[in-house]
């Protein structure tokens, strides 16, 4: 059953719980998540919908993000991974307002019922699992007055083994924030269990309160009060520790600052000062703190330039604290805080011999700023220290009155595309995106479900108006950045009729540096394809074919050739290649008639009719490369012809988020079974899209022409 909750202009819904047999909507495998929502469930749930996605912490940072599902048959779908070990939160979001919680899960999230949580299961996330029954802490309930007057209460963790005659009472670290977020999101009840199986912590009690006071000094002499009638711990401040995330950390560092000695170990998980006039006697907080711990996120976290006004503060004050140095992969997020947390424990109740900051951390020397509203052009690209790339992007002022906006991107794992909610500022929206690693990336704005281009961004490409691009700079990206001027070779326009429409034609044409059309030795020819919905300009203008050509005859890896880009959107690609394109080519460049030295290629739809030709016409193209494309009938092949004409027929997929991956597996097993001699150049990681097929031309293009000396 289904109840239902209107939160301003959001439908929520929650529903019962179903019986145990039922079909779960989300499975795990190998770290890639599978979602398969039945169109029914939904139906039943809002009526029809027309879009749909899955609200997710799996974008850039760990921030939350839109996935969106495609319906196939029944079902809403879609596949995204490989995510990295770690707990992960989702809801279902249908037609941009109405949320669901998934019923198959029985996950909980108590602060919100939409969300559902799920585990990908790995080393790095071993302590969040877990530990075997019997082994663990225990979890109590203590009930307290708050200074309000209103009755509150306090979760209490006690260690594997807590001794209510012990002699010495026990170190008590108390951990603020939401309480139930702590177990439901932060795993804080893991984490202890694992640490303290593993002898990596002090033996402690935890009390988890629920923050969200005026005043949490007065509110923590209410709860050590109240804990202390059940629990033996320390009085002693020397064994006492406070903790927080977020505005919790604030209240954290308000609260050791402000009443120096109390608490000898404090950590503040991206929770900075927000009053910058704080009066702080240094000298007292020395004396009274043994360890005094900073943390925050990249420049995604809101924390982020608070957190280097907070540093400085402590520095002019002279109080002595550690960072743990900005994390480059980690914005405001419990992925974030529960790391946090992992690297606190072990310093409570000891002594601290390493003040450094987490491996791999980054120093925060400045605040991140961004150009003022209203700059041109966009995007704004932010190199970190690590080399990764932050892109930010704002709107214009026509989607002022916009309900919801996000920013539709390839920046998920392998280059999946996922939406990230950007920010309403004044009449505009903004929001930043990263860590980007080095690569080539292109997005969209979309405004209340209508996707929108980016007219800050002078790119364009054709077939897809509403897509803007960018280049996230750095070693990874050499083979995608243009090359010094007057080092690469030329592309050009090439018009030739079609007799298969009746209709003038395009195609690109790119030719080395130092073309010769009169030397005495033709040059090789790559026919390189489009997929569908495409069309000759796509391999230019987001396949990078120019710069990826350019850099490897630059480099020595390619040898000179000349490669036609035609427009494969007609009813029979045979003839329109035949009869209308290599003839075109023959006519107007210097490239060779010998099959040897002919190679066709193609992605997707293109890699489909590459295949159809190698069938119809085995022996044509010497040199064959498919990039995500199959065949579904393995008759008609002549397995001789195929075999003694082709130098190379090489097969690319990306991974199993690719939805043409089960067609290539079973076409290479047609292939084995018809004794057809191929390469499989293994699997590319990514989806059906740009970064694998882009990926795809670098590593065949370099084996073109060689065995022929050509």
């Amino acid at each position: 059953m289904l109840g239902t909750l209107v939160l301003g202009a959001t439908v929520v819904l929650t529903a019962a719980q179903p019986a145990a047999a039922a079909t779960p909507w989300l499975t795990v495998s190998d770290g890639f998540v599978s979602f398969r929502v039945p169109a029914a469930d939904l139906e039943s749930a809002f009526g029809a919908v027309s879009n749909v996605v899955v609200e997710g912490d799996f974008g850039p940072s760990f921030a939350v993000a839109d996935l969106g599902l495609g319906r196939s048959g029944d079902a809403w779908t879609s596949v995204i991974g490989p995510l990295r070990p770690g707990l992960y939160r989702y809801r279902i979001r249908a037609d941009g307002t109405k949320l669901l919680k998934d019923p198959t899960n029985a996950t909980t999230v108590a602060s919100d019922p939409t969300w559902s949580t799920f585990l990908v299961p790995g080393e790095s996330a071993s302590l969040l699992t877990d530990v075997p029954a019997g082994q663990g802490g225990a979890l109590g309930t203590v009930d307290y007055r708050a200074g309000s007057g209103q009755t509150r209460s306090v979760t209490v963790w006690t260690p594997p083994g807590y001794d209510v005659r012990r002699q010495h009472p026990y170190p008590v670290l108390y951990l603020q924030g939401s309480r139930s977020d702590w177990l439901d999101l932060g795993r804080a009840r893991q984490i202890l269990d694992n640490l303290a199986v593993r002898r990596r912590i002090e033996p402690m009690v935890v009390v988890l309160g629920d923050g969200s006071t005026a005043d949490l000094h007065q509110e923590l002499y209410a709860i050590d009060r109240a804990v202390r009638r059940k629990y033996i711990i320390a009085r002693d401040p020397a064994h006492r520790a406070l903790a927080g995330a977020s505005a919790g950390g604030t209240e954290v560092l308000r609260t050791v600052l402000t009443h120096p000695g109390e608490f000898a170990y404090a950590g503040s998980f991206a929770g900075p000062l927000t009053d910058g006039h704080l009066r702080i006697d240094g000298r007292a907080v020395n004396a009274g703190t043994r360890l005094l711990r900073l943390y925050a996120g990249n420049v995604t976290d809101p924390a982020y330039n608070p957190t280097h006004g907070t540093l400085r503060l402590l520095d002019r004050s002279g109080v002595r604290h550690d960072f743990d140095g900005v994390n480059p992969d980690d914005g405001h997020t419990w992925n974030a805080w529960r790391e946090n947390l992992v690297d606190f424990l072990p310093r409570l109740f000891r002594p601290v011999h390493d003040h450094r900051p987490s491996a791999g951390h980054l120093p925060l020397t400045r605040e991140f700023t961004t150009p003022a509203a209203g700059s041109r052009p966009t995007p704004w690209l932010t190199r970190d220290a690590n080399g990764d790339t932050f892109v930010t992007v704002e709107t214009g002022t026509e989607f002022a009155g916009a309900g919801r906006v996000t920013l539709w991107g390839n920046w998920a794992p392998g280059g999946s595309w996922v939406n990230v909610p950007l920010t309403r500022t004044g009449d505009r929206w903004r929001g930043t995106v990263g860590p980007l690693k080095p690569w080539f990336y292109y997005y969209k704005f979309i405004v209340d479900l209508v996707s929108h281009k980016d007219i800050g961004n002078p790119t364009h490409i054709t077939t897809e108006p509403t897509w803007s691009t960018f280049l996230a700079p750095g070693r990874a990206a050499r083979p995608l950045t243009d090359v010094p001027t007057g080092q690469g070779g030329t592309l050009a326009t090439l018009t030739y009729t079609s007799t298969v429409v009746a209709a003038e034609r395009t195609a690109y044409v790119w030719t080395p540096p130092g073309y010769d059309p009169a030397r005495a030795e033709p040059y090789p020819v790559l026919y390189l394809q489009h997929g569908g919905g495409q069309n000759y300009t796509d391999w230019v203008e987001m396949g990078r074919a120019k710069q990826i050509l350019d850099n490897g005859f630059r480099d020595g890896t390619h040898v000179p050739m000349v490669v036609v880009m035609g427009n494969g959107n007609v009813p029979d690609f045979g003839k329109e290649l035949l009869d209308n394109i290599v003839p075109a080519a023959r006519a107007a460049y210097h490239v060779s008639p010998d099959p040897a030295r002919q190679a066709l290629a193609g992605l997707s739809m293109g890699g489909f009719q590459a295949l159809d030709i190698l069938k119809a016409h085995p022996g044509e193209f010497a040199y064959i490369g498919t990039f995500s494309a199959g065949v579904f009938n393995s008759t008609g092949f002549d397995v001789g012809a195929v075999n003694s004409g082709t130098k190379l027929l090489r097969m690319y997929t990306g991974n199993v988020t690719d939805f043409v991956y089960p067609i290539v597996l079973s076409t290479m097993a047609t292939f084995d079974s018809l004794g057809i001699r191929y390469e499989f150049a293994g699997v590319t990681p990514g989806p059906h899209g740009w970064d694998a097929w882009q990926k795809n031309l670098i590593d065949f293009a370099p084996r073109l022409f060689r065995s022929d000396g050509g």
